[in-house]
């Protein structure tokens, strides 16, 4: 298990400070989204020599509760098929489309046993065999809004107008990745990260976000753990 934090102070414009009082904007300046980040890792199988195989990694919407955010299922595809690491991905929607209907959110396969009745279906196996398929990477998790406090409150007048106040709110983002070897139909790796973060909205005529980067930060962190794996040589 890996653990880190980080702090981002966001985008803060040059218009936005001028309004601002010394003593406001010293407290702006001091407040950082900061970033917690935890990775756990269960290897079952050491990675097989990719070659000229690919990886598709695809989001578990099954759950009426949430779904598993498409920017971050593009977001961790990117972070394993970065241009130093050459590993060949296959997008989420075209390896949906060339399945399809047999990898929508209804009738996707659970378990790697599903998968393999599924591949009893010809045309199943023939697309997944012209992709040149070696991994399966399933992501399942959501990033959420946990806690808010404080409140902005905006108002327009013949004098001008503007919002006042001190908000800020607390994000949780949980995401497991479950990895299926094709060749051997069996489950290799299970990896997740979790990524906490305080965000504020300290507002003096003009609101200033400052986000703490939790999406982001678990992308990544969740996406070079990932990449390691296929590529352990990777540095």
């Amino acid at each position: 298990m890996v653990g880190r934090t980080r702090c981002s102070a966001g985008h803060r414009g040059n218009t936005v400070m001028k309004w601002m009082p010394l003593s406001l904007l010293g407290f702006a300046l001091a407040l950082s989204g900061c970033v917690t980040t935890t990775v756990d890792e269960m290897v079952f199988e050491p990675s097989s020599e990719l070659g000229d195989a690919a990886v598709v990694v695809l989001g578990r919407r099954h759950s009426s509760d949430y779904e598993t955010e498409p920017d971050f299922i593009q977001c961790i595809g990117k972070e394993i098929g970065s241009r130093s690491s050459g590993v060949r991905v296959i997008t989420e929607t075209e390896f949906v489309d060339n399945l399809y209907p047999w990898f929508e959110p209804r009738t996707a396969p659970m378990r790697v046993d599903n998968l393999e009745r599924l591949l009893q279906q010809p045309q199943v196996q023939k697309a997944i065999d012209a992709m040149g398929m070696r991994y399966i990477i399933w992501i399942d998790g959501s990033t959420e809004t946990t806690v808010g406090v404080g409140s902005v409150t905006c108002a327009l007048s013949t004098a001008g107008g503007g919002c006042f106040g001190f908000g800020s709110w607390k994000d949780d983002a949980k995401y497991e990745a479950s990895i299926w070897n094709y060749d051997e139909l069996n489950q290799v790796g299970r990896m997740s990260a979790e990524a906490t973060g305080q965000s504020y909205m300290p507002a003096f005529v003009i609101p200033i976000p400052i986000i703490a980067p939790v999406q982001s930060s678990a992308c990544e962190s969740l996406g070079q753990q990932l990449l390691q794996y296929l590529k352990p040589s990777t540095g």
